[in-house]
């Protein structure tokens, strides 16, 4: 049997880990799997919403590390993941939030998998857009490093046939995200200092794969994203852009996509694609603030 230590980093947010968990008890708990061992380890990254209590009242058998609110996303993984490796001898760790639903046969289909899947392969899901069945929101990542074309595989495109079939990708977002612990031990943990939130998943993958592992989505993997409670949007303020552009918490921060670039990119013509984004970025904003002065809204 292989133990795949399921790694789920929250802060706050308890209503989602409340689903979360009770959806994952179900889905393990009743079922006797032939290859697999599954252990939920929760990092509650200092939670001041009840998060431990509820867990350890409600679900003792989940491990549950404590962070003092620093740990932010990477440094979660890395802590679980140390566990993981030294304390109950996991084979795999699988990349977790709570706010994913699997598939009711998901973990069936992973352990599946797992009893005929190569030790040189990091393994990625499926994943659609909640509340959208057909509508996909990552089939995992693809980067070009000369010419710096970064973006997600199939992205708001229906499941077609061409989503029917395991896809060698480039990277894979952080959940669904099967990793053998040797990966680990070979490549070293997330990056918590350069990438403490977003990229964090993108940069280890991508490490995974310059270092000869190949990254593969299999598509019997099926989750759903709610990105409801995730993410930061600049709003239509000024203070919201430049929150955008510099903070954490958010997915354009430019100090974060430029540090991604340098690390990984091959020619200075990639930057370009950082160029138009953030062109982009800020032309969409003004432009909008501009046609706002005319009564035309976003939409309309």
């Amino acid at each position: 049997m292989k133990k795949i230590a399921i790694l789920i980093p929250v802060y706050n947010n308890l209503g989602f880990t409340k689903k979360c968990i009770k959806t994952l008890d179900k889905l393990i708990s009743d079922i006797n799997f032939n290859n697999c061992d599954f252990l939920i380890v929760v990092v509650d990254d200092g939670s001041t919403d009840g998060t431990e209590e509820w867990l350890t009242d409600h679900h003792p058998e989940v491990t549950v590390l404590k962070g003092d609110g620093n740990l932010w996303w990477s440094g979660g993984v890395n802590l679980g993941a140390s566990y993981a490796m030294s304390e109950i001898a996991a084979d795999f760790v699988l990349l977790w939030n709570n706010d994913i639903i699997p598939a009711s046969n998901y973990f069936i289909e992973l352990d599946n998998l797992v009893d005929n899947l190569p030790d040189n392969i990091v393994a990625g899901s499926k994943i659609f857009h909640f509340g959208k069945d057909n509508v996909i929101w990552s089939f995992g990542g693809i980067f070009n490093p000369k010419n710096g074309v970064k973006y997600m595989l199939g992205s708001n495109l229906p499941d077609t046939d061409e989503f029917k079939n395991p896809r060698k990708v480039d990277w894979l977002p952080g959940m669904g995200t099967l990793v053998p612990i040797d990966v680990i031990r070979k490549i070293g943990f997330w990056d918590e200092k350069v990438f403490p939130q977003y990229h964090g998943d993108s940069d280890f993958t991508f490490r995974a794969r310059t270092a000869g592992y190949d990254i593969i989505v299999y598509p019997q993997l099926i989750l759903w994203n709610d990105k409801s409670s995730s993410g930061l949007s600049h709003g239509g303020t000024l203070k919201g852009l430049y929150l955008t552009m510099t903070d954490i918490r958010s997915n354009s921060n430019l100090s974060k996509n430029f540090l991604f670039y340098k690390r990984h990119s091959t020619s200075i013509l990639a930057y370009r694609v950082l160029v138009v984004d953030y062109f982009r970025l800020f032309g969409g904003f003004f432009k909008w603030k501009f046609l706002s002065l005319f009564g035309i809204s976003k939409g309309v």
